[in-house]
């Protein structure tokens, strides 16, 4: 069986020399390289004889949230707009479904996403609006009394565009995976295959959040393939996939590499060689190979480096690999001291109930000042005695605490200070919780264009959104 081919190319144009806490649109230079490897990479890959009969293309960019660093880069996906549409694509979509706490119209208003599609012509699909259709997820049998490690929830639900574009009607449309490179500290990294864990609804993406996240990243791909990777690299975050800002130049690295290829694992695992990152440090690229998803690829011998890069042997594109030999994809530890946090003994998912708080607790800390003086709670298997002696605020984490301590607490403390997040990651119920307890207000999350993300969060509702946001006056008023 031939290797699977994927394409390298270092971006040798220069970077912003000032702080990367400035977030800051690409050079002229940058961009008009990005416009020539894009070419030469889709070009390579197939370019025009890759459209299919419909003439309709779908990129799937990353757009999780509209925060630095964040989201796939927007000289990067105009560049890929305007390929197809010169190519002779008769329409061009991009689709996301944001993360939650986030209606993806709103970032699309913020990061610039909406403006470009208007320009363009491409047209915007908010996934979050649609209606759904349900899929079963068989990577796992259900949870029950004797499969402590299994589904809690067995189909997850998918927006119709997914559904019947990507799926029912893949012979027919082109699928362009758009990733950012980043880490990701709950699932090793976020590339093409974790790219996708976008297309789920919300309600779908809360629960298994946890040790099952691995294998529910591969019964997505088992049903939607794309037909094209492109990872931009023009940065890559370590320590996670949601950097604090004011930690940018310890959490982003400006590796300046494009990564294409036809198999989305096989461009994977090159990312992943980016951060110094095996199989083994990827749990759902090692459950994709297993289960035959890679198309041949079971590790990087089977795959064939084209392009400035032909060996994945001691990559170091920037001169910075940590003795070890890979970056950290583990939050950076950096915490309010006035937090106390309490992690359950015999279980903690890093997947879930802690990563997810912890992250946004760095975040509202070091970017919003928020204010600490209050207990997360996280995981289970707890001392009572400890718990008993708390005094209080209280938020607890994941549905394994809740269960165990929740009415404990409430009942001493009084529903009035235990703060309640459940499943095992509602980012929603989170950042409800902690903006009032640390004050900060919901809406300056939104950094820019505020007016256009007013508008954008009326609309969203008006369009029947799934997705699950914060209520807006949560720093004022207790709500979880």
């Amino acid at each position: 069986m031939a290797k699977a081919k994927v394409i390298i190319k270092k971006l040798n144009a220069p970077h912003q020399h000032t702080s990367l806490k400035n977030y800051l649109p690409l050079h002229e230079k940058m961009v008009s390289e990005i416009r020539r490897t894009v070419k030469e990479i889709f070009d390579e890959l197939g370019g025009a004889a890759l459209i299919k009969s419909s003439g309709a293309v779908y990129i799937k960019p990353n757009a999780i949230d509209a925060k630095a660093y964040c989201h796939t880069r927007i000289e990067a996906l105009k560049v890929a707009i305007e390929y197809w549409q010169q190519v002779g694509a008769k329409k061009v979509y991009v689709l996301e479904n944001s993360t939650q706490a986030n209606y993806t119209r709103v970032v699309f208003a913020v990061n610039g996403y909406a403006k470009l599609c208007r320009q363009t012509g491409a047209v915007p699909i908010y996934l979050d609006e649609e209606k759904t259709r349900a899929f079963k997820f068989s990577g796992r049998s259900p949870a029950g009394k004797d499969n402590h490690r299994g589904y809690d929830l067995t189909a997850c639900a998918f927006p119709l565009t997914v559904a019947e574009k990507l799926i029912d009607g893949a012979n027919e449309n082109l699928y362009i995976n758009l990733p950012k490179l980043k880490t990701h500290s709950m699932a090793g990294v976020t590339l093409g295959v974790k790219n996708q864990w976008g297309f789920p609804i919300h309600t779908s993406r809360g629960v298994d959040h946890n040790y099952n996240l691995f294998s529910k990243l591969a019964d997505v791909l088992s049903l939607v393939r794309p037909d094209v990777t492109l990872i931009e690299g023009v940065e890559g975050t370590i320590y996670g996939h949601y950097p604090v800002t004011s930690k940018a130049d310890t959490c982003v690295k400006p590796f300046r590499v494009m990564i294409g290829s036809r198999n989305v694992v096989a461009a994977d695992i090159v990312g992943s060689k980016i951060f110094g990152l095996g199989l083994e440090d990827v749990p759902h690229l090692k459950e994709a190979v297993a289960r035959g998803l890679g198309e041949g690829v079971s590790g990087p011998e089977d795959i064939e480096c084209t392009g400035d890069i032909t060996s994945l042997d001691g990559i170091d594109l920037i001169g910075d690999m940590p003795p070890e030999g890979k970056y950290p994809t583990d939050l950076y530890e950096s915490y309010p001291g006035d937090v106390r946090m309490i992690v359950g003994k015999t279980m903690a998912c890093r997947e879930g109930c802690m990563n997810n708080p912890k992250t946004l607790l760095q975040v509202l800390h070091h970017d919003y000042q928020g204010k600490g003086g209050w207990t997360l709670i996280m995981g289970k298997g707890f001392d009572p005695a400890e718990i008993d002696a708390l005094r209080g605020r209280v938020l607890i984490a994941g549905h394994c605490a809740i269960e165990e301590i929740g009415e404990r607490l409430i009942r001493r403390l009084g529903r009035g200070k235990v703060y309640l997040s459940g499943e095992c990651n509602d980012l929603c119920s989170t950042v409800n919780a902690m903006c009032h307890l640390m004050k900060v207000n919901p809406l300056v999350l939104i950094n820019r264009n505020l007016t256009g993300a007013i508008i954008a969060l009326a609309l969203a509702k008006l369009k029947g959104s799934t997705s699950r946001v914060p209520n807006p006056f949560c720093h004022l008023f207790k709500v979880v």
